[in-house]
């Protein structure tokens, strides 16, 4: 009885989802939340370093968001790279620090953002697609080097498709959380 590593394949869906995760975060909802500011990168003291490595950032309260340089002279550098960024938030200073605030979302703002969700939800299925497609690829030419019969090769290829419907369920569930996250 042949076998065969679906290590590659489990690797792959999960850095697919892991991917999604990360795409969804940067989807800015009405919650103030610190994840937004992740891609964000002002320039430090020569180089571009992201917030939370030169401040604390805190919640506030459910639309608004502390951040708290550790040198103060930093400020006005995250101040502009955040307004740079073009996230559709308020940014002010204070004595303290910054206040990031999110405004509430319009009816229209949300559907724009469940748009955008929903492309990199497509993105990651394509992903999930080419990653089944290498996998019966891969199967095809173990089955014609001989190491496998026919019977062992539609089993094979059901279990690849078992594995592609979870993944793709994950990355469904992934998206209706979002879902629900924009629409609150």
């Amino acid at each position: 009885m042949a076998s065969f590593d679906f290590k590659t394949l489990d690797q792959s869906i999960k850095e697919t989802e892991e991917w999604l995760v990360r795409e969804l975060s940067s989807v800015r909802t009405g919650r103030a939340t610190p994840a937004i500011l992740d891609t964000i990168k002002p320039e430090v003291y020569g180089t571009r370093t992201p917030i939370n490595q030169v401040a604390a950032v805190n919640i506030e309260d459910a639309r608004t968001l502390r951040i708290v340089p550790w040198d103060k002279s930093l400020t006005k550098v995250i101040e502009a790279a955040i307004q740079n960024a073009n996230l559709g938030v308020g940014v002010g200073s204070d004595d303290q620090g910054l206040r990031v605030t999110f405004p509430e979302l319009t009816a229209e703002r949300r559907t724009m953002l469940l748009k955008v969700a929903n492309e990199k939800l497509e993105g990651a299925r394509i992903t999930l697609r080419g990653h089944r497609t290498d996998t019966l690829k891969a199967l095809d030419a173990a089955e014609k080097e001989g190491g496998m019969g026919k019977d062992e090769l539609a089993r094979f290829k059901e279990e690849v498709q078992k594995k592609i419907d979870k993944g793709n369920e994950a990355l469904e569930a992934l998206f209706k959380r979002k879902e629900t996250e924009v629409s609150q």
